[in-house]
């Protein structure tokens, strides 16, 4: 037992120490600034001292870009707005914003909130939250705008610590990111990427969109009860008992209203209204919320789903609000908007930031040499299948640190990894399953993943002081554990001979 203490309370001090590190450092906007000038000088560095690297798909020579030369200094001037404006996750997060403001301001969220925590099981809060974070991710981006912060409220409401709640949501949404029931958008774009990559040995190699189904479906309930053990025993001990400094914090769950239950109804038939309408345009074959190519993954529906998140908890928030009073004439909606908008003041200078450093690591070419080197230190150890994968997934998970997109990093590394893996007799889909639980381990501790600036914002709701060092020190025993859980699936997995998915098995034979 006194063993046992003791290694525990070693890994709480060194979170502890990694917090109080991490936090001694600036603020975060201005640690992204700081990494922006790393990135110009390191530019310069690269280029004078001649680096380069063949890229393994084009064979083209990759060498650093200065940004410190007048060409440069044009570039980082005139692209300076474009970068802020065009961030991925800004335009995404102010739109859902503005359509979950509304049912914010209208009382809706909360009203749905207390419904949940009145009628859910508590002991199964947690894998709940979890849970439904990695389902998340067929609906591309909404669990990070949506259903993170909606954690925080619901683990207040039921007393226990806010941000441990936001940490078990963020952690299937992001940590979970390649485990799933159901196929997202991010699966036919791997499988693409993988399909090219083969043609380099085998031009006539299929990689299917389902090509890691199994190993997916298995990965969601294990992912899941990783992080609700996680967030149970290591996360929220650490973080104690939450006293609000707020006083305008109101997370009491009293029993609804009739007018509250007259308001939910009316929202529930808007909302099924909405749902009728998206399925009849989904589902016979020449529907009109189709893809341009017929298909359900191409819909507007799918690629656009934060628009359609904005249009649903908008017009379920209108009818709730006027329903319930709670709006009464047009200024009270767009107030509602607008006071949304106030909680993302932060978030905006942090996104400045943060756009500029992702720009010059993209246009310096730093990112693709450090990818493409550190395969190429991978590929040079003569080991068995067991141990190499997991040096793979070793790898990836470190370049994740450094590059925020999945799509981008499987870019560079397809091409190395799968031919050299059919040379060994290893097919393409395992070298994707691999890739990916690399890919998903670290984004909940990397700066670089793109929404991350969006939870520094959140968990200062709760702790005006967090800053980068708390996020990683919260998160850093979901992707250690993570990462445990997976190596031994995939050991198992491997031992056992199991397919990926449908017509993906593990091994792949040459054609002569």
């Amino acid at each position: 037992m006194n063993n046992a203490k003791t290694k525990v309370g070693f890994f709480q001090k060194m979170l502890n120490w990694t917090e109080r590190a991490g936090n001694a450092l600036p603020h975060p906007a201005t640690l992204f600034a700081l990494f922006a000038l790393f990135a110009l000088v390191f530019s310069a560095i690269g280029h004078f001292m001649a680096w380069e690297v063949i890229h393994p798909g084009t064979q083209e020579i990759i060498r650093p870009v200065n940004l410190l030369s007048a060409e440069g200094i044009h570039r980082i001037l005139l692209e300076m707005v474009e970068n802020f404006t065009g961030f991925a996750p800004l335009g995404i997060v102010l739109v859902a914003m503005l359509g979950i403001g509304i049912a914010e301001q209208s009382g809706l969220v909360s009203a749905v909130i207390r419904m949940l925590v009145l009628n859910s099981p508590r002991h199964l809060l947690t894998f709940v939250l979890v849970f439904s974070g990695i389902l998340s991710n067929i609906a591309s981006d909404v669990g990070y705008v949506l259903l993170i912060p909606m954690a925080g409220v619901i683990f207040a409401a039921v007393g226990r610590h806010p941000i441990a709640g936001m940490a078990a949501a963020f952690s299937g949404v992001s940590g979970g990111f390649s485990a799933n029931l159901a196929l997202g958008t991010i699966d036919p774009l791997l499988a693409g990427l993988s399909q090219e990559a083969a043609h380099i040995l085998d031009p006539s190699y299929m990689v299917n969109a389902t090509a890691n189904y199994y190993f997916m479906v298995a990965s969601t309930f294990i992912i899941a009860l990783a992080g609700t053990f996680v967030t149970e025993k290591i996360v929220e001990p650490r973080l104690g008992t939450y006293k609000s400094n707020n006083p305008h914090d109101d997370h009491s769950f009293d029993k609804l209203s009739k007018a509250e239950k007259k308001g939910l109804l009316w929202a529930l038939i808007v909302f099924l209204g909405i749902t009728a309408i998206a399925l009849t345009g989904l589902i016979p074959a020449d529907g009109f919320l189709r893809g341009t190519d017929g298909g359900f993954l191409s819909s507007p529906l799918i690629e656009g789903v934060v628009a359609m998140l904005f249009v649903t908890a908008g017009a379920t928030g209108l009818a709730y609000g006027f329903t319930t009073k709670a709006f009464s004439n047009d200024a009270d909606v767009m107030n509602g908007m607008a006071e949304s908008m106030k909680t993302l003041a932060t978030y905006l200078v942090l996104v400045f930031f943060a756009a500029q450093f992702v720009a010059y690591f993209k246009w310096s070419n730093l990112g693709m040499i450090l990818a493409v080197k550190g395969a190429e230190l991978l590929m040079t150890a003569d080991i068995g299948l067991i141990p190499l994968m997991i040096l793979f997934i070793l790898l990836s998970a470190s370049i994740n640190m450094l590059m925020g997109s999945a799509s981008a990093k499987w870019a560079i590394l397809a091409p190395i990894f799968i031919p050299m893996f059919m040379i060994m007799g290893y097919s393409p889909e395992l070298s994707q399953v691999v890739y990916r639980i690399g890919d998903s381990v670290t984004n909940i501790i990397s700066p670089m993943m793109s929404f991350f600036a969006l939870i520094i914002a959140f968990v200062q709701k709760y702790d005006a002081k967090a800053g980068i060092g708390t996020i990683i020190a919260t998160m850093l025993p979901y992707s250690i554990v993570f990462l445990l859980f997976w190596i031994v699936l995939l050991v198992g997995w491997l031992l056992f001979g199991l397919p990926l998915g449908p017509d993906a098995g593990i091994h792949y034979e040459m054609i002569n």
